[in-house]
């Protein structure tokens, strides 16, 4: 039965299960806590993807784990993205998060944060209280370890100005701090459920499709649909971020129109003049760094897809396997 439901029963299952999770506000003793409930379920009751829960789902019903144990471990990676979102949005100063104001704008910093402390929380005691394996709790400590790493990577090349950075850089950060719990941990964390040992192309190829999926939202940033994309168009040059798009910009342009972005770069965000960034977002789709993200992204998948497509067919429920490879397919192949 569990093999046959739809990527959507799965989103909902998932969702049910992290709700039921949190505390909820109508239980409070205080109105105060009614409102610590309310900023706890904020993120998660805005929805999502919950592609990494359901890539999770699937990869461990291909090999033969049983949904019930899953879904604590698909919450908990959820729940993961959801605090590790209001932390990011607090340090880069984002003003929304899936087509709202970011938790911070609404509730102010030092509330926000001590809600990603708490799911952070919760995050842990939905994986102890399902009493998974100490290998599953293992690659939760290193997916939360790699992200923070590659978090610090590119706060540190903001902070400190730099743009000495190559490609090679960009994939090496994007690599730790979105990749590997983007695409890698759900594939290796299903396998895990399961009681086996993970195939290293597992993660060989998921840090081929998880750096696409992110090179993608760094072209969706810059003109994606602002309803569908629900974050704020062009926000990375807002944010000074050092994206795979803006190095090969920078790479081919004028000595001229460098020292320009770079001047506008270095500007803080809340004195950047509108007029600047504006001119920036056209050169990088005019002069094609945009397209040529695009690309890059595109090869990835399909080398990913190439690696993982042998290794899936052969899961024992290989059925379930094929849509794991389409649910990949959508990692690139997105309009949000």
């Amino acid at each position: 039965m569990t093999s046959t439901l739809s990527p959507a029963q799965v989103r909902e299952a998932i969702q049910q299960y992290l709700l039921e999770a949190l505390p909820k506000p109508e239980a409070a003793h205080r109105p105060e806590l009614a409102e610590y409930a309310r900023l706890l379920r904020d993120y998660p009751q805005r929805g999502g993807k919950m592609l990494r829960g359901t890539l999770l789902i699937y990869s461990g019903l291909a090999y033969g784990a049983a949904l019930e144990q899953l879904l604590p471990i698909a919450a908990a990676l959820e729940l993961f993205q959801n605090w590790a979102l209001i932390h990011d949005d607090i340090e880069d100063a984002s003003d929304e998060r899936r087509g709202k104001p970011a938790l911070h704008k609404l509730y102010g910093m030092p509330l926000a944060l001590n809600a990603g402390d708490a799911l952070h929380a919760r995050q842990w005691a939905l994986l102890i209280e399902a009493g998974v394996s100490h290998d599953v709790l293992l690659e939760f400590v290193r997916l939360v370890e790699l992200t923070a790493q590659g978090q610090h990577l590119e706060m540190t090349w903001m902070e400190r100005q730099r743009f000495d950075l190559q490609e090679a850089d960009y994939l090496e950060m994007v690599g730790q701090k979105a990749a590997y719990y983007t695409a890698v941990a759900p594939l290796r964390l299903g396998v895990l459920a399961a009681g086996l040992e993970p195939a290293p192309v597992l993660e060989k190829a998921g840090m081929k499709l998880g750096i696409g999926f992110q090179i993608v939202d760094d072209v969706l940033n810059l003109r994606g649909d602002p309803v569908k994309y629900g974050k704020e168009i062009a926000g990375d040059l807002w944010e000074g971020k050092r994206t795979l798009i803006l190095l090969h910009f920078l790479a081919g342009a004028t000595s001229q129109e460098r020292e320009r972005a770079e001047n506008l770069l270095r500007i803080p965000r809340e004195q950047k003049p509108a007029d600047e960034v504006n001119w920036l977002h056209q050169r990088l789709l005019e002069a094609g760094a945009v397209d040529y993200a695009q690309n890059v992204a595109e090869t990835m998948l399909g080398e990913g897809l190439e690696m993982l497509e042998p290794v899936l067919l052969k899961a024992p429920k290989s059925a379930v396997g094929t849509a794991v490879l389409e649910i990949l397919k959508a990692l690139v192949r997105r309009e949000a």
